[in-house]
Order: structure tokens, then sequence, then C-alpha cells
């Protein structure tokens, strides 16, 4: 007689990924492993740094370009458009599409993804949605790790299409060799719903929408702007290119001033300084988030902010007294290190 249902079978722990395999996927460019190796570095950790070390020797041949502006300036259209060109011309492409974070679940909306459904069967594309959580100029925090992920996986283009939300976005140009900045015409006060610093990082503009009414009065306001900033003969003037990405006009023109920059940047070394610039930037992200994680781990972050802020301390003592014990806890940590080494040898 039975005593009843049976119980639910126990669910087996999930195995982790084996990286060695993980990354020999990734240099074969499966869809799967490239997914999985993104997710690695989404979630942060151990792992994420060493999945980087062990594919970071094989990037820096991929052409890397961001594509930023206001919200509703067409930019998904214009990056579905530009990969088909570049997909047409023989070459293959890794799409980032930094989406806004959900607010129920902290990932990336689908709707960049569900817009270039027509490119996600193509082997030679790779689409991946990645949520901001919370990470400031418009970039997901594992982008640059993604970017180097698609890089290594033997892209030749990566498309970065960021959020769109204004000031903060400027970080984009540190993260990649040309920078796309999408205006369009019948955006309320045109140039000014983009922020200046956005305008300052420019090495293409992009009027998209150039059919619409204001399309000329966006053009000049935008000619006006580059007229009133410093370039001489050895710097780089960025162009101004007029697309209609729903109808694909333009795409060729953006993608040889994409092109003509590249060359531009192959002279003098100056590709060279600009990704020395962008390593800076991500040693000195990490080195700020490892002394941070010390100071509040280990140092007592909030208690000394409590104890300050009840003594009215100042916030530059308070921050002498944190970095002070951020020092103590990683002497205590090397000499903890060297002395199980040296336990291991004898």
């Amino acid at each position: 007689m039975s005593s009843g249902p049976p119980a639910p079978a126990r669910a087996l722990p999930r195995r982790e990924l084996d990286l060695d395999e993980l990354v020999a996927r990734l240099r074969a460019r499966q869809p799967r492993a490239i997914g999985q190796a993104i997710s690695v570095v989404e979630a942060g950790g151990a792992r994420q740094a060493e999945l980087v070390r062990r594919i970071y020797g094989a990037t820096g041949r991929a052409k890397v370009v961001g594509v930023t502006g206001p919200p509703g300036a067409g930019k998904s259209t214009l990056v579905d458009r530009l990969a088909a060109a570049i997909r047409a011309g023989g070459e293959t492409v890794g799409v980032l599409c930094v989406d806004p974070s959900s607010p129920f679940t902290g990932g990336a909306l689908l709707g960049d993804r569900i817009r270039m459904q027509e490119r996600a069967t193509d082997p030679g594309v790779f689409i991946r949605s990645m949520a901001t959580r919370g990470a400031m100029g418009g970039l997901a925090r594992a982008t640059r790790d993604a970017a180097d992920l698609l890089d290594a996986a033997g892209f030749d283009w990566v498309l970065i299409e960021t959020v769109g939300v204004g000031q903060d976005e400027v970080d984009v140009v540190r993260s990649v060799d040309s920078v796309l900045v999408v205006a369009v015409p019948g955006l309320g006060d045109d140039i000014q719903a983009i922020k200046a610093g956005i305008m300052e990082i420019a090495d293409v503009f992009v009027l998209n929408k150039a059919d619409r009414d204001g399309a000329e009065r966006t053009y000049r306001d935008l000619a006006l702007v580059l007229s009133l900033s410093d370039h001489d003969e050895s710097s780089w003037l960025p162009p101004i290119v007029r697309t209609v990405a729903a109808r694909g006009e333009g795409i060729d023109e953006l993608q040889a001033a994409i092109g003509r920059h590249a060359a531009w940047l192959d002279q003098d070394g100056r590709r060279g300084e600009r990704r020395r610039r962008q390593l800076r930037l991500r040693v000195e992200t990490i080195l700020k988030e490892r002394i941070l994680a010390v100071a509040r781990d280990e140092a007592g972050l909030d208690s000394e902010i409590a104890r300050g802020f009840a003594a009215r301390t100042d916030p530059y003592r308070l921050a002498d007294r944190l970095f002070q014990g951020v020092v103590r806890a990683e002497s205590a940590h090397a000499a903890g290190a060297e002395r199980r080494t040296g336990e291991e040898e004898a």
C-alpha cells in the first residue's frame, strides 16, 4: 500500500563551471560559453578576476565602439543596422546592450535583444543585455570585462550601447576606442537634451532621424558646438553623420567615419595611449572597490561612521582613521600569508 506521494527529488548541487573548459569554449566562440563567461564576470568575485586573467592576453584586437545619446534617439536601431553593415563586410560583431536595471530583479531588460531578433540568429553576431546594477557612467560594472571576453572570443567588432542617462555617461569614453554620440531632432531643446559632458567625448556625432523636421537646426547646433571647441591640425575633429537608421540610410557613411577615426588613432601611438588610460581607470576602480571592501568588512566603516557622527568628527579625520585601519588589516593579511608560506615550505 502506498504511504503517500513520493518525496520530491532533492535538487543536485549546481556544478561550478571549470574555467579552463570555459575559456577553451569561449575561444572557439561558442555562444553558450560566451554567455556563461559574461555571467561569471557579472557575478563578480574571485572567479571574475581569474577569468579575466586567463583571457586578457588574447585581447586588444577588436574595434570597440560605444554608442550613447539621449533616450529616444534610436540607438538600438542604429546599432542593429551598424551590426548588419559589419556582417555584410564579412566581419563578426559582439553587441553589449547596457540596460537600466530592473527595479524588481536587478536584471537587464530584454528590449534591445527583442529589437535585434533578426541579428540574433546570425552565428557571426553575439548580443547580450547587461544591467547597470547601479554602476556610474551608464555602464554595467562588468561591461569592460565583458568586452574583453568578446574580444578574446575573436569578434572583430564590439559595440557597446549605453543607457543614455546623461552627464554621468561620460565614463564610456574611457572604455572604448570610438564614441558615437547620437542626436535627434525633436527632443525639446535639441542639443541641450545632450549634456555638455557627453558632447565633449564624441568621436563621431550621429544625427539620426535626419528626415524629421528640425534636422537642419540640429545639424547647425552641432556644427556650432564643434566650431567653439579647441582643435588644431593634429587633433581629431568629430564629423557629423546624418542617418535614418530605421531605413538603413547613412550607415555606410557612419561606418566610414568610424574607420577614419580608427586610422587617426593608429597614428603616433594614439590608440595605445587611449587604451593605457582605459587600463589605468580599470585598475583604479578595482583598487577603490578593494579598499572600500576592507574598510567596510575589517576596519569597521559603519561603526566608525556612527561614532564620528555622534562626536561630530570631520570626514577627513574619519577617512584617515579608516585608511589606517585598512593598512593595518592588509599588513596583517600579508604577514599571515607569509607565515603560511613558510610553514608549507618547512
